[in-house]
């Protein structure tokens, strides 16, 4: 049976508040998280003790002189997407989505390479950066003779996303790289660190993002900066020159503390010069698309439609 607007609508506020009332099952994020906590948190994010699954389809692999990836092949290769993960900069990893990922790579016909960046706090800002912007140079380098294509798309989730922007203007800023990737996917990510009304409205409900949760990722991410640091570009690129970028999908769901985030940045990418396509998911909290929902499985086919066609 498919489900009408009003019945996902239902489904995800349905879900929101017993989200929000298993709260304490879950590990609590402060401004910088115990040894436990911290390790709990890169091992599941959503507080679960099972780590993710991981496939045999995937191969890790160390490129551009000492950054991890993740790789997945299949058997058609029409594209690379270079995937950056989500976690708050702090948590999450390269082989935290195989089945996600896998999936992408068939239905898409895209290699995907996802990449382990160094993770806050004990490489805060710009280490993370560094690696994303090496493994970035590496396609553009390489991906003919490995993949076999030169059409690069680039994106994530959350930080991911945040991660993704900042590549293409390291890319762009750094060695006068334009037009290598030709699109990005972003989902709902924080574009803005010295923090957008919503984030700071947004309160202490505990959904996987709050205003509280955000504020210490910050600090973890960008340690003793304050407002005023974050709003650098290379910190916040709410705040960069955004011409020279692809075009743009971008994913934020109503009840996310980062929707503003989204919201400004599609305006100024468009503003710029590039198609963007923005997705506003009613009801969907932060991170929705990692969570057993009908609208999940909507976007994630919108997502592999997008990247299956982009740049061609």
């Amino acid at each position: 049976m498919t489900l009408t607007d009003e019945d996902c609508l239902s489904e995800t506020l349905a879900f929101n508040a017993e989200f929000e009332a298993n709260a304490a099952r879950r590990p609590a994020r402060g401004a910088r998280p115990d040894p436990a906590t911290l390790a709990a948190l890169r091992r599941n994010r959503l507080g679960g003790d099972a780590p993710p699954v991981r496939l045999p389809q995937a191969h890790d692999r160390v490129v551009a002189g000492g950054v991890g990836v993740r790789v997945f092949v299949p058997e058609r290769v029409a594209g690379v997407y270079l995937h950056l993960h989500g976690g708050g900069w702090a948590f999450g990893s390269a082989d935290g989505q195989d089945e996600r990922l896998w999936r992408l790579a068939t239905g898409a016909d895209l290699a995907v390479v996802s990449v382990d960046y160094r993770l806050a706090p004990e490489h805060p800002f710009p280490a993370g950066p560094e690696d994303c912007e090496a493994a970035a140079r590496w396609l553009v380098e390489c991906a003919a003779r490995e993949f076999g294509t030169r059409r690069l798309l680039i994106g994530g989730e959350s930080a991911g996303a945040h991660l993704s922007v900042t590549t293409l203007l390291r890319l762009r800023d750094r060695h006068g790289i334009t037009g290598a990737f030709r699109a990005a996917h972003l989902l709902f990510g924080p574009y803005d660190l010295s923090m957008t009304p919503s984030q700071r409205a947004f309160g202490t409900r505990p959904l996987l993002s709050n205003t509280k949760s955000l504020r210490g990722s910050y600090e973890l991410f960008t340690p003793r900066m304050g407002a005023e640091e974050r709003r650098a570009p290379e910190v916040s690129p709410l705040y960069a020159d955004l011409s020279g970028l692809p075009p743009a999908r971008i994913v934020a769901g109503t009840e996310d503390p980062l929707l503003d985030d989204s919201l400004f940045l599609a305006g100024r990418w468009e503003r710029a010069g590039a198609p963007v396509r923005l997705s506003v998911v009613a009801g969907a909290m932060h991170g929705f698309t990692l969570l057993p929902l009908t609208v999940t499985e909507r976007e994630l086919r919108r997502e592999r439609e997008f990247l299956a066609t982009a740049g061609r």
